[in-house]
């Protein structure tokens, strides 16, 4: 390995953030920018984040099975580390050290970069480093010498590859560290047999653990022939229940414990299922009342609640938004996380209000935040808050983040496919744990919150593009809710029409002509969209009635105006249209939109201009689609 190459590469990407793409690895590459783009230190000579040792007692508590599994394998090989002056470290998913041994020397090296147990090892904390990588790419990873962005372990030569559970989800982290002069290809190969060692005992376990569950839920089911129950393994799916609630939902196996609940059943007694091997919780039990009258031949039977629906918006009649609300009923009187998506302006926010409002949380705060409109440097006192002297600057008292604002009541996080991947991490860990740490503190703060979340983005894409975590997408979508577009609910727009109007105190004389015209529209920024309009309408005729001819030469107008922004489905449409028309209506249809623009947008005097009647300019916008 040239070391004086890689030094001198690194020095001259620190200081001016030159790099030749061909000088280094992809995935080392990669990680630079991204500790660039963090603006993590470069000339960082040690780790920060140590546990205390209670939180080490408690991590390692957690991560007790994955300690108990990698162990006899990691000893197996312990005096060939040692003599080979290596260490090996079991790390956990978040990025802290677990367990480290190995050749002495190297061990006392390493405690003066603080690289022992307890310490917190990702890119965000040190930069680059095969501890780090291997979590951010899923991927076994060498690093060395001045492969590593931080000088902390520029004399250190890193293989790390990570672990995994049967569901695809982070277990943690298998790696081997020396000096960089004592670097050996074999020492990927080592990392990477003993964590398929590790994963094929987790799967042998998992298996085992499955059948006993089963057996244990069969044997519930012969007992208490008569009780309703389901059974539900650690991930809330169900995998049995007695024979009452079979006849009535024979499609529940492998369903989500939520959506029984949203079925008008209420849970009456949990009572944990444990393991005859070690005693560990496998699953539960839910015993239960019913709460409705069950419809045959409907799996998600009504459970409209006798107290009316609290909606602070119009519901229209539409059955595409009625389904949106029926599924708001649902889940508003649990405490299941909630994921939200829908266009840019259709009402996400509102949806979330109302979850929250029906819900028994009614009377606790509802904090919301827009995590694309924060600073990926501000996101963390954001969210989480912060002590006094935290920082420079840092407000006397400190700041409750909106975690600990939003306590006994709901967050709801706006645009969360914003949200930077350093944060995904930390947002996790309150998901899973239900507590946060402001910055500056040790003090964990524990949080009794229901968390709903929303992006108008496509998020399973982002999640294929590795830019949102995996084990975070599928603990924020427990319970999706999609919002139509204001497109597919066109029947509710005379209702939004009259609630906007009467919301804001515009009037505003609509007749059957200019609801067809509104309905015609396809409304790409949705309702936000059509309340823009209406208050431009109101502004333009402020000054005394209208007339219906008026009112649709402005909404021509408007519309005539707008930037040109078309979707794929509208340019087919105008290219369908185009195909439909002769040469002599292509012309008349091409004369139509320059008189338009001539006279920015007025009907009348462009129809004027062509020297034709206005009815007959009208008639030919609606036969040229426009």
């Amino acid at each position: 390995m040239n070391t004086t190459f890689y030094l001198d590469t690194w020095k001259r990407f620190v200081k001016e953030g030159v790099l030749d793409s061909a000088r280094l690895n992809k995935r080392i590459l990669e990680s630079w920018y991204r500790c660039k783009k963090e603006k993590v230190n470069p000339y960082l000579n040690k780790g920060l984040h140590l546990l205390t040792e209670e939180q080490l007692y408690t991590k390692k508590d957690k991560n007790s099975l994955l300690i108990e599994i990698a162990s006899p394998h990691l000893n197996k090989m312990d005096q060939a580390i040692k003599d080979s002056g290596m260490m090996a470290l079991l790390v956990d998913p978040d990025g802290y050290v677990l367990s480290l041994t190995g050749n002495e020397k190297t061990l006392m090296d390493a405690r003066r970069i603080n690289f022992v147990e307890g310490v917190r090892w990702t890119e965000g904390e040190v930069g680059t480093n095969a501890i780090g990588t291997a979590i951010q790419t899923k991927e076994a990873v060498i690093i060395n010498g001045a492969e590593h962005y931080s000088v902390a372990s520029h004399k250190w030569s890193c293989s790390a590859t990570p672990i995994f559970h049967d569901n695809g989800s982070l277990m943690g982290v298998i790696d081997v560290s020396c000096p960089v002069e004592y670097s050996h290809p074999f020492m990927l190969g080592m990392v990477t047999s003993i964590a398929f060692a590790i994963e094929k005992e987790v799967s042998r376990r998992s298996y085992r653990k499955e059948i006993a569950h089963i057996q244990q839920a069969s044997e519930l089911a012969q007992t208490h022939r008569t009780h309703l129950f389901i059974v539900c393994n650690q991930n809330q799916i169900i995998i049995s229940a007695s024979k009452p609630v079979r006849e009535k939902f024979p499609q529940l196996v492998g369903m989500n414990l939520h959506e029984i609940i949203h079925n008008g059943y209420h849970i009456d007694i949990e009572t944990p299922f444990l393991s005859k091997d070690d005693n560990s919780i496998i699953g539960s039990c839910f015993f239960l009342s019913e709460g409705f009258i069950h419809h045959q031949n409907s799996l998600y039977a009504s459970s409209i609640p006798s107290q009316p629906l609290v909606f602070k918006g119009e519901c229209g009649t539409s059955k595409a938004f009625q389904h949106t609300l029926k599924k708001v009923r649902l889940v508003a009187p649990t405490d299941a996380t909630v994921f939200i998506s829908g266009e840019t302006g259709s009402g996400k926010e509102l949806i979330a209000k109302a979850i929250h409002e029906n819900s028994t949380r009614k009377d606790g705060p509802f904090i919301s935040l827009n995590c694309g409109a924060i600073p990926k440097d501000l996101m963390e006192s954001e969210l989480f808050g912060y002590v006094e002297g935290a920082f420079t600057g840092a407000k006397r008292q400190g700041v409750k983040g909106k975690f600990e604002q939003a306590n006994r009541g709901t967050i709801f996080l706006d645009e969360i496919g914003e949200i930077p991947q350093t944060m995904q991490v930390a947002l996790l860990r309150v998901l899973q744990e239900r507590i946060v740490t402001p910055i500056g503190s040790i003090k964990e703060i524990p949080l009794d919150i229901r968390i709903i979340t929303a992006t108008h983005r496509e998020i399973t894409e982002l999640v294929y593009e590795g830019a949102f975590r995996e084990d975070l997408y599928y603990r924020l979508n427990v319970y999706p809710i999609d919002v139509p577009p204001l497109r597919e609910r066109k029947e509710d727009i005379p209702h939004l029409v009259q609630y906007l109007c009467r919301k804001n105190n515009w009037t505003l004389p609509f007749t059957d002509d200019v609801y067809n015209r509104l309905r015609d529209y396809e409304w790409p920024g949705n309702i936000r969209e059509l309340q823009n309009v209406l208050e431009r309408l109101h502004i333009l005729f402020s000054d005394g009635l209208l007339e219906q001819d008026e009112m649709l030469n402005s909404l021509q107008s408007i519309w005539v105006n707008k930037p040109l922004k078309s979707s794929p489905m509208e340019l087919e449409g105008i290219e369908d249209c185009d195909k439909k028309l002769k040469a002599r209506e292509k012309i008349q249809r091409e004369c139509m939109l320059e008189a338009l623009q001539k006279t920015k947008g007025n009907v009348t005097a462009a129809a004027k201009l062509l020297d034709i009647p206005r009815s007959t300019f009208y008639k030919r916008l609606q036969r040229f689609g426009l």
